[in-house]
């Protein structure tokens, strides 16, 4: 039995979410309770995806997550809570942690860390995309005991669906079009190495973290992946899986990837996040000194080879 016995998701059906309660289902009798959280309007335009998981045992909490009372009375009997709130909605994460740390049965809190490490190295700090992930982390170590609520960021750097995913219009972020045989690598030849996690293993790290709890992975940063690689080596497993057809392939250098950046911004274009994330990548950005997948469990993740496979067979059906 998991020491996260009854777990709250706030997000579950959203793009990370979802792919991390399907790992808890898959793992449903190690828990007691499993409840989520979901807005009015999820419930009304995702009704049918919400009555199958009532008919999985899942509990849903409809409710304003800005909602006080609501959000109190959804905590009770939960000791875990897991937060997969996306980009825009960060910051709601510090109320719903002053409420988990004064309740009485709240015991652990999962921030909404899924992607790049955002204390990486001294500069991550001036980063404008972390700095919303940089004041929940603040509000949780320094805003509350550490008697009244423990932490976990599972960090899984970027994610390998959406690193090989060529952008219309944002080319110069790199990526890969299959069906166009078309890719834009990012950083000079044999260089820019970048360690990528699936979505679906987004949702094996997590669940794994509340199955191999110890005094190492609380009040800790995981930062976990699914492989390293660099974009030559995407490019050439496509080329092995696809038989050699030929591809036009180009590159942006990290010079031109930070002048693009630095134009996005200036203009206020909301590609600018995308662009200096790809930049933080290219740097090498993911690269951890030391991965912590053994520290709970070692699961079982995908390879490159399992990704290009799924990307060439998604590009068949398009």
């Amino acid at each position: 039995m998991s020491l996260a016995k009854n777990i709250l998701l706030f997000g579950a059906t959203g793009t990370i979410g979802s792919f991390i309660l399907d790992a808890i289902l898959i793992e449903r009798s190690q828990f007691g309770r499993v409840a989520i959280f979901t807005s009015p309007h999820t419930a009304e335009t995702k009704a049918s995806q919400l009555n199958k998981l009532k008919e999985q045992g899942i509990e849903v909490i409809v409710g304003n997550v800005e909602d006080e009372n609501i959000v109190k009375a959804a905590y009770e009997g939960i000791d875990t809570v897991i937060s997969a709130l996306g980009r825009n909605a960060l910051a709601q994460q510090i109320p719903l942690i002053k409420l988990a740390a004064a309740s009485p049965t709240v015991k652990w809190f999962l921030p909404s860390e899924y992607g790049t490490d955002i204390k990486y190295g001294p500069a991550s700090a001036n980063e404008k995309p972390h700095q919303l992930k940089l004041k929940v982390r603040a509000y949780l170590e320094d805003g509350i005991s550490r008697d009244d609520l423990a932490y976990s960021y599972v960090v899984t750097g970027p994610f390998a669906e959406m690193y090989l995913n060529l952008v219309p219009g944002m080319e110069e972020a790199g990526g890969w079009d299959v069906k166009g045989r078309r890719a834009v690598l990012l950083g000079e030849k044999g260089k820019g190495e970048v360690s990528l996690t699936t979505m679906k293993d987004v949702g094996t790290l997590v669940l794994n973290t509340l199955l191999h709890a110890t005094a190492e992975t609380r009040n800790a940063a995981l930062c976990v992946n699914s492989f390293t690689t660099s974009p030559d080596q995407i490019q050439a497993e496509f080329e092995r899986q696809l038989g050699g057809q030929p591809w036009d392939v180009s590159r942006t250098s990290l010079a031109k990837l930070r002048e693009a950046e630095t134009a996005a911004w200036d203009a206020g274009n909301p590609a600018a996040t995308v662009l200096t994330l790809r930049r933080i990548w290219g740097e090498g950005g993911t690269l951890y000194s030391e991965r912590a997948n053994g520290l709970i469990g070692e699961p079982k993740v995908m390879g490159l080879e399992d990704v290009v496979a799924n990307e060439i067979q998604r590009a068949s059906k398009l």
